[in-house]
């Protein structure tokens, strides 16, 4: 039974190094090509726009972030620790 639950918890851990390797992958992303945006929009002059891609792309990013915290926040540890704590009450 532990090696069952210790297979689990590491599938799990390697599902979220996953996840949170492809949001840097996703940050480094958005870093690199926004600062090139904004060096094309510096020398080339004219109106500010460089903002507009940053907003928008910004928009996904933290979508993309919140999705990671949620799993982590309210994902299946969670769930037990909550199912816990209300049995925990339940029984008093």
């Amino acid at each position: 039974m532990e090696l069952i639950n210790n297979n689990e918890a590491r599938q799990r851990a390697e599902k979220r190094v996953e996840a949170l390797s492809g949001f840097y992958s996703h940050l480094l992303t958005y870093c690199l090509v926004n600062a090139g945006l904004f060096l094309i929009n510096y020398f080339s002059g004219g109106r500010w726009w460089f903002f507009w891609p940053l907003f928008g792309w910004g928009i996904g990013l933290l979508c993309h972030g919140l999705s990671i915290c949620r799993g982590w926040l309210w994902g299946e540890a969670w769930k037990e620790r909550k199912i816990k704590e209300l049995m925990e009450k339940e029984g008093k």
